[in-house]
């Protein structure tokens, strides 16, 4: 009968606490996302349309995709030695195509192997990008 009456008294001394810390609730079902907000660049050109709608079972190809893009901006900040946005976010025309002439019918263990090449090659050039990058205040 203690456990009980203590139960009790536990809960009705913290009904009054869940009450002011539970969210407000509305009928309001409109939608309101903010455009994504960067630490830099906030200029970013878009991503393809399909990387964004593709089913998840095939998510590894948009994954590719973003791994190459990624290589590819990385490779034009080394020879350029510039970390501007517009080098190290270019179009996504030039990674699209060179993915689809590459990747594009390969089967998810030749994207995962394709995936782990291409983090090497970004490995190798890594810390001089980084060093570019950090020293024009683009990291």
């Amino acid at each position: 009968m203690r456990k009980i009456t203590l139960a009790a008294a536990v809960t009705l001394l913290a009904a009054p606490l869940a009450a002011q810390t539970s969210p407000q609730v509305t009928n309001d079902l409109t939608v309101t996302v903010t455009p994504q907000q960067y630490r830099i660049c906030n200029d970013r050109p878009a991503r393809p349309t399909w990387m964004d709608e593709v089913h998840p079972r095939e998510s590894y190809k948009a994954l590719t995709l973003m791994r190459l893009y990624e290589l590819r901006s990385w490779e034009a900040i080394k020879e350029a030695g510039d970390c501007g946005c517009d080098v190290r976010f270019p179009s996504w025309d030039a990674a699209s195509a060179e993915y689809e002439e590459r990747f594009a019918t390969s089967t998810q263990a030749e994207h995962t192997q394709a995936r782990l090449a291409i983090r090497n090659e970004q490995n190798q050039i890594a810390r001089d990008v980084q060093d570019i990058c950090e020293t024009q205040g683009n990291w």
